[in-house]
């Protein structure tokens, strides 16, 4: 291609080859003609005259697709349905007559839509069971590590980064569910007719409706499928299209809580993402090392989240039996959603990669710890000055004023945080110096994080991973 043209970012920069060519041109125009020998086997297996040898003709020619004929014929006619019919008929002069036979647009449109969306949520499910595990695994390595938690962005009583870990993996888990339910619910139109009435197949069938039936579900047999729509216009409700990028909507919330929290501690110099020996940080700033992939995540996961906004204005704005507004803004906003969490999983691939992704730098972790700690630990030293007769209420005073000094010490002089020197040197704490170290080990402070951790992968976890298996899918981040 020219680079004087318009090249999408999701196919030179972000996507996987596997999920753009679920919305190629390839993908769809194959399974309109998987569609249409569906449609002509089970009308000759139902009784209208269509032999076996045309459907063996339009079986063989599935994939010899002419793109030039097709395209020139669109021209004249307008229409691109009838234009691939005429160009099938062109490879398969045989079968040519009854290609598409009591069949509208919507039958091949619709049905493929159906088709590529559960195709690719299949795609999406494989790599998001994927991250779970390799999240999984991180929270398992870092159950008992503390570390400071926070609420309102401000240091809060400790976690640790396994625990931690565990928000991000449930939250996957549950777009996980979603996802199983909705790839699950999804069925096909089926053979409905030009306004769902199946008028067309009522004169082919010479009133038999049980006939009818019958077509509706030897097609979806033969595509996959269960079952189809009960009931439609022209068209599935546009309402499924809104439930399945909902979906993705969900996943990219999920990689947006993520990417943000890893953000924050990169600048924390906690943990870090990936960082290449070659990569340049900033063109200005040698010294930088910049979380890309995380930022890449943000803002692919801004873009989903708000590309939802389509589907659910063109459900809400679709007239009685169907209009055509919907058709320009679905085939861009229901594709760029699977190219955008696509993409957004491949850089969660990378990031979570058990042996070259997130790097933990446990010593300053512990610095940060033990720089609040000693705000954390007067509740516990106040208890057991108490429990040696000192009066509640009265320590509670000192410790606020004492630590109100060392709050100030540390915010208008930059030092560090002397609280447990203060303390020591008050006679009413009647604590020593060992027995206040003892109280100070951040691991008394993080309540059962490891339990948690352990229950989470066991009870959680675990059975997603023996339900589905976990693929050897590598993210390789192309720029």
């Amino acid at each position: 291609m020219s680079n004087q043209s318009y090249e999408s970012p999701f196919c030179t920069r972000y996507a996987s080859k596997e999920m753009q060519y679920l919305f190629s041109a390839d993908k769809k125009f194959t399974t309109w003609r998987r569609l249409w020998v569906a449609l002509a086997r089970a009308e000759m297996k139902l009784g209208l005259h269509i032999t076996q040898e045309q459907v063996n003709e339009l079986e063989a020619n599935i994939e010899n697709i002419d793109y030039e004929v097709a395209a020139e014929r669109e021209k004249i006619v307008r229409h691109d349905v009838m234009a691939h019919v005429y160009t099938y008929g062109k490879a398969c002069p045989n079968a040519a007559g009854i290609i598409h036979l009591g069949a509208t647009s919507c039958y091949v449109g619709d049905n493929t839509d159906i088709i590529i969306m559960r195709d690719a949520l299949q795609v999406v499910k494989r790599k998001l069971v994927k991250v779970i595990s390799q999240l999984a695994k991180f929270a398992d390595q870092y159950k008992a590590l503390p570390c400071l938690a926070y609420t309102h962005l401000q240091p809060a009583q400790l976690t640790t980064i396994g625990k931690r870990a565990t928000l991000w993996c449930n939250e996957l888990l549950m777009d996980l569910d979603d996802l199983d339910f909705r790839m699950h619910s999804l069925k096909l139109l089926g053979s409905k007719g030009t306004t769902g009435t199946q008028a067309s197949f009522m004169e082919l069938f010479q009133g038999d409706t049980d006939k009818i039936k019958q077509l509706e579900q030897m097609i979806a047999e033969e595509m996959g499928f269960d079952a189809v729509v009960p009931v439609s216009g022209q068209t599935y409700s546009r309402k499924i299209d809104y439930q399945v990028c909902s979906v993705l909507a969900g996943i990219a919330q999920s990689a947006s809580k993520f990417s943000n929290d890893i953000r924050i501690m990169q600048s924390f110099k906690e943990i870090e993402e990936p960082f290449e020996k070659t990569q340049i940080g900033s063109s200005a700033m040698a010294y930088k090392r910049n979380p890309m992939r995380d930022e890449r995540i943000t803002s692919l996961a801004r873009y989903v989240m708000c590309d939802v906004l389509n589907p659910a204005f063109t459900a809400g704005t679709q007239w009685f039996e169907r209009t055509l507004d919907d058709s320009a803004n679905k085939r861009i906003s229901v594709a760029e959603a699977f190219l955008g969490v696509d993409a957004i999983l491949n850089i969660m691939l990378n990031v979570t990669d058990p042996e070259n992704g997130l790097v933990v730098y446990e010593k300053m972790i512990e610095k940060r710890v033990m720089a609040e700690l000693p705000f954390m630990a007067t509740e516990n030293i106040m208890m057991d000055a108490v429990q040696k007769g000192g009066n509640r209420q009265e320590l509670h005073e000192k410790i606020r004023k004492l630590s109100m000094e060392a709050g100030k010490r540390v915010k208008k002089e930059g030092l560090d945080n002397n609280l447990c020197e203060l303390i020591l040197a008050e006679p009413m704490f009647m604590i020593t110096r060992e027995e206040l170290e003892t109280i100070m080990k951040p691991s008394n402070f993080i309540g059962r994080c490891p339990q948690q951790v352990e229950e989470f992968i066991q009870n959680c976890v675990q059975p997603v991973l023996d339900a589905n298996g976990v693929s050897d899918d590598k993210a390789e981040i192309n720029v």
